[in-house]
């Protein structure tokens, strides 16, 4: 059985007279908040505090919860299912909540579940383990946060997302039907615009990829959709090992950056543009994930950066600000990149 719980402040009074007795001999600041002291804490709260009976069952609420969730009186609630305050589709996070607590564990899940007035909400919700004097399992402490608008801002994004996916597919294929369109009748454009064609599809499918508001993205995927459009019979492009690993969308949205400058300062001023090789790999060792980009260009390099270029700058800053880092190490006739992502302090 959960301890009784107060249910209001004038309730804890009630308590407060029946149970004046100290209850341990070690004294603390928390210890020594009396009954009335606690019931108005939890009331102060503006989140949802809810106390669940290992039959989950509820058998406390803050005034503030009450509130939120368009309840007018507890005893309308009290002894009732907490599942069955949620609509079917939330059940199931809700009682393997239950399975992770009885384990110890805190669980987070977030669901929606209209108000008793048929208000829409959504509530980011944490289920803890409560222990009884003895430290056995004696119920569950149910935290719920209002978070409506965060999830509705999340929803706009992501269709902001997908009109802007859809807006760069139908860019991308104007384009290229553009291409087409001048060198009709000409053999040597037509060849140089079929070729163009195949490029800006590959772009436009690597942009695709991370375009996605939070789905994570497959690694080699990725890169290769990134690099093999610049592939030519005068430069060899070898893709080296790669780990199965998916990324989550700040990494994906720094790899297809630097990754995408590289190749295209390849292009202008590398070994795309003057013939030579790039090999391209990563390795995942422990909680590192390490992307190698190696490129041999076929003459000496003049210079490595060029007056008012701030290409190199910017992919360490979008590195850093992704908890990755950068280092670039230049050859005589060419350079090797090394892309560093700190993949456990993102968990």
């Amino acid at each position: 059985m959960i301890p009784h719980v107060v249910t209001s402040v004038s309730e804890a009074r009630r308590e407060e007279s029946l149970n004046d007795v100290p209850s341990s001999n070690c004294e603390t600041p928390v210890s020594r908040l009396s009954a009335v002291s606690l019931a108005s804490v939890l009331d102060q709260s503006v989140d949802c505090i809810k106390l669940i009976d290992l039959d989950g069952n509820i058998r406390y609420m803050n005034a503030n919860g009450l509130c939120a969730m368009g309840i007018d009186d507890f005893c309308s609630i009290n002894g009732q299912a907490w599942a069955d305050l949620w609509p079917a589709e939330a059940r199931r996070a809700i009682t393997a909540s239950y399975t992770e607590a009885t384990a110890g564990k805190t669980v987070r899940f977030r669901a929606h579940c209209p108000t008793l007035t048929g208000a829409s909400r959504w509530w980011d919700v944490s289920v803890s383990p409560v222990s009884d004097d003895d430290k056995q399992l004696a119920g569950f402490l149910t935290v719920s946060r209002d978070v409506t608008a965060n999830q509705l801002t999340r929803q706009a994004l992501t269709l902001a997302a997908a009109e802007l996916k859809h807006r760069i597919r139908n860019a991308y294929q104007m384009i290229v039907s553009l291409l087409i369109v001048t060198a009709d009748g000409n053999a040597m454009h037509e060849e140089f615009a079929q070729h163009m064609a195949a490029r800006l599809k590959a772009v436009s499918s690597a942009q695709l990829l991370f375009a996605e508001s939070d789905a994570p993205c497959n690694l080699q995927e990725l890169v290769l959709a990134l690099v093999s459009p610049f592939e030519s019979p005068a430069t060899q492009i070898t893709f080296g090992d790669f780990p199965v690993l998916f990324v989550e969308q700040p990494q994906a949205d720094a790899i297809a950056l630097v990754v995408g400058e590289l190749a295209v300062n390849a292009s202008k001023h590398g070994a795309l543009a003057h013939g030579g090789s790039i090999d391209v790999s990563a390795v995942h060792e422990k909680s590192q994930l390490i992307i190698l980009w190696t490129e041999h260009v076929g003459r000496v390099i003049q210079q490595h950066s060029r007056s008012g270029g701030q290409g190199m700058s910017l992919m360490t800053q979008i590195m850093q600000t992704r908890g990755g880092d950068l280092v670039v190490a230049w050859k005589e006739q060419g350079l090797n990149a090394t892309l560093t992502f700190d993949l456990a302090a993102e968990n």
